[in-house]
């Protein structure tokens, strides 16, 4: 069993730490990216992995032996992104990043800007409800 399995993760850094360093690079290099975009996003360990919320989860990410997952917290995104991830290995919830290859950041920060707009668009959906 993997030791990120028994373990509870309280950080990004503690979570980064458990990874060697391509990965861990990635990682980081996704933090970094999300931060830029939503500088106001929360880090949080959610499902034992790191996410950011902005108004609710704005992404979820984590990594493998092979690839990154990017989780966007809706098959929405997927499916209105889906000709700018062919090439990706994608299922419902699931953007794989492989390692092999340069991470897709101008990619990840639209995708980013997207769930930040959808977050708000709901927030801004319930405050006309409760008025």
């Amino acid at each position: 069993m993997d030791e990120r399995n028994k373990r509870k993760f309280t950080s990004f850094d503690e979570y980064f730490s458990t990874f060697p360093k391509n990965i861990r690079e990635k990682l980081e290099k996704i933090r970094l990216v999300i931060k830029e975009v939503v500088p106001e996003a929360e880090e949080t360990i959610s499902y034992n992995m790191p996410a950011f919320k902005f108004h609710g989860i704005l992404v979820y990410f984590a990594g493998y032996k092979g690839h990154i997952g990017l989780y966007p917290g809706d098959s929405k995104t997927i499916v209105i992104f889906k000709d700018q991830l062919k090439g990706f290995e994608t299922s419902k919830g699931t953007i794989r990043l492989p390692l092999d290859k340069a991470l897709p950041l101008s990619l990840i920060k639209t995708i980013v800007q997207f769930r930040a707009q959808t977050n708000l668009e709901k927030i801004n959906l319930k405050l006309k409800k409760n008025k």
